[in-house]
C-alpha cells in the first residue's frame, strides 16, 4: 500500500495542528528510512485504499509498516515505538504513547481534542467517501 521505496506511510488530518505536529515532531526518518506523510484531505491513493479498505479517518490516523495497516491508537503506539524523538516535547510525547494500553486510553480524548479544534478553527471533518 505504501509507495514504492518508502518504509511508512503515514496517512493523518493535514488540518489539525495536533495531528501535523505530532507526525513532525516524531523524527522517525532516522529510524525507518523513507517516510511519506499524507494529508488524509488530500484524496491521495494511500488514503483512498484505505477509505475503501473500510478505515474511518475521522476517527483513527493510520500508519503503514511492513504491509501491515496500524490503525488509531496502534498507529500512535507505532510511530512512537520507532521515533527518534527531537526536543523534550516529542519524547514525552513518544513515552506518553509507546505503552499500548496507555494508547487506548488517551487516543479518545486526542480525537476529541482535535474535533474541538476542528471546529474552533471553522474547518470541516475529513470527506472522503469509500469507492462505489
Amino acid at each position: 500500500m505504501a509507495n514504492p521505496g518508502t518504509e511508512m506511510t503515514i496517512v493523518y488530518d493535514g488540518e489539525c495542528p495536533f495531528c501535523r505536529n505530532y507526525v513532525r515532531l516524531m523524527a522517525l526518518r532516522k529510524a525507518v528510512g523513507a517516510v511519506d506523510l499524507v494529508d488524509a484531505r488530500s484524496g491521495a491513493p494511500a488514503a483512498r485504499r484505505l477509505v475503501d479498505l473500510g478505515y474511518d479517518l475521522n476517527e483513527g490516523m493510520a500508519a503503514i509498516y511492513g504491509g501491515t495497516v496500524y490503525y488509531g491508537s496502534d498507529a500512535v503506539v507505532l510511530i512512537s515505538t520507532l521515533s527518534r524523538e527531537r526536543g523534550a516535547a516529542a519524547r514525552f510525547l513518544a513515552a506518553l504513547l509507546r505503552d499500548p494500553a496507555r494508547a487506548k486510553l488517551l487516543y479518545p480524548a486526542m480525537k476529541l481534542g482535535r474535533r474541538v479544534v476542528l471546529r474552533l478553527l471553522g474547518r470541516s471533518e475529513i470527506a472522503l467517501e469509500r469507492s462505489a
